[in-house]
């Protein structure tokens, strides 16, 4: 059961900076080092310095250590480390912690981080190699004998039956890669830059697992991104516009897997997304009206679908209409289909971009950002708003 009144969480905490390394295929570096390129470029865009920093905030599956981290950066003492599980889903989370404890006084300034060679390294896609005996790892045991091996075939399972449900074709999940490539195409930080798609595009890209194709699958990508979290208080003394935490969520659903959540009541929704969503809007007071721009986790194009459903853009088995119909700005820095897959953490920088009204494709008026985490595990999510 979530939560039933709101927390006091926001207002209280603000991302006052935003860093990244360069994305690639290849990044001809070690993990450690796109990790303390994107905390050093993240500490610069914040107008701080490593002496300032006594808190950071990363995932289980980094392989950057936060001692590691401080000592390459030049941090010095730290009274705040945390790390969070579940992959993508981790996303929003590591900002939330961040400010928690900077409204808890546990830390002055935080520095969530997320850096991998997930393309010339581990390559994620390539699903489950080797794993040790792990208690989570039990339910993997029940779908992994009979091919299901890769994350694109836990999702099909979910897709094939989202799409029988609302008697749709595989076409419906071309909107999102398209909106996604079109955002992509102007923004020079994106892998995809000057390369947008169409329907038809999206249509003849060859199937991975039906119901999906090619151009529904992220890609793969060697990269690092931090973001800078203080109190609200210190953010307007440094140098960009804040953007302010004004929600913040983490969500597990009933029945909850890593990805083969298989045997919940139905497979045309995410009920972890749902948990976030009555949160996030609890907590804010806000609803969907509200949102200006939305950075929805795009690991594969059906959960993006599922994720408006879920927040309620829109009624179950509408939100491919929705997206083509541009009703919400989406991702515009171009997602992980376009951008870069970095776990989610290149997506909160967009939002703060947003409200700074510095992205290349800049929505005007920004006032309030949902930004989302991975989907098909617990996840995460954020409401990002200008300083009043």
């Amino acid at each position: 059961m979530s939560l039933h009144r709101a927390d006091s969480l926001g207002g209280r905490a603000a991302v006052v900076g935003i860093g990244a390394t360069e994305f690639s295929k290849d990044s001809g570096r070690s993990e450690l080092k796109l990790a303390v390129e994107a905390v050093r470029a993240a500490l610069d865009d914040a107008g701080l310095t490593p002496a300032d920093v006594d808190g950071l905030v990363t995932f289980t599956m980094d392989t950057s250590p936060e001692i590691t981290v401080a000592q390459a950066a030049g941090i010095g003492e730290l009274s705040f480390f945390s790390r969070i599980h579940y992959g993508g889903g981790a996303a929003c989370a590591t900002v939330q912690q961040a400010a928690l404890a900077v409204a808890s006084g546990a830390a002055d300034v935080v520095v969530c981080y997320r850096a991998f060679n997930e393309r010339s390294g581990r390559r994620f896609g390539s699903g489950v190699q080797q794993r040790e005996p792990t208690a989570e790892g039990t339910a993997l045991g029940w779908n992994l004998p009979f091919g299901l091996l890769t994350p694109a075939s836990w999702v099909a399972m979910a897709a094939q039956r989202y799409l029988h449900a609302y008697n749709l074709t595989p076409d419906a999940f071309g909107h999102v890669a398209v909106t996604d490539r079109r955002h992509a195409a102007r923004n020079p930080a994106a892998y995809f830059y000057g390369k947008p798609i169409t329907l038809a595009d999206h249509a003849a890209s060859r199937w991975i697992v039906e119901p999906l194709r090619l151009l529904d699958c992220c890609q793969e990508t060697d990269g690092g991104q931090a973001i800078v979290v203080t109190s609200a208080e210190r953010a307007r003394d440094l140098p960009q516009p804040p953007a302010v935490i004004v929600a913040a969520a983490q969500g597990a659903g009933r029945a909850q897997e890593q990805m083969t959540s298989f045997y919940r009541d139905g497979l045309t929704g995410l009920p972890e997304t749902g948990v976030v969503a009555r949160q996030l809007w609890r907590n804010s007071g806000l609803s969907p009206a509200d949102i200006d721009v939305g950075i929805l986790y795009d690991h594969f194009t059906p959960f993006v679908l599922m994720q408006l459903e879920e927040f309620g853009f829109c009624a179950p088995g509408e939100a491919a209409d929705f997206v083509a119909a541009d009703a919400l700005p989406l991702n515009t820095h171009g997602g992980q289909l376009g951008e870069a897959y970095l776990h989610g953490m290149n997506g909160i920088a967009e939002a703060v971009r947003q409200i700074r009204g510095s992205s290349v494709n800049q929505v005007s008026g920004v006032a309030r950002t949902l930004v989302t985490a991975g989907t098909g595990v617990p996840t995460s999510g954020l409401i990002l708003g200008a300083d009043d």
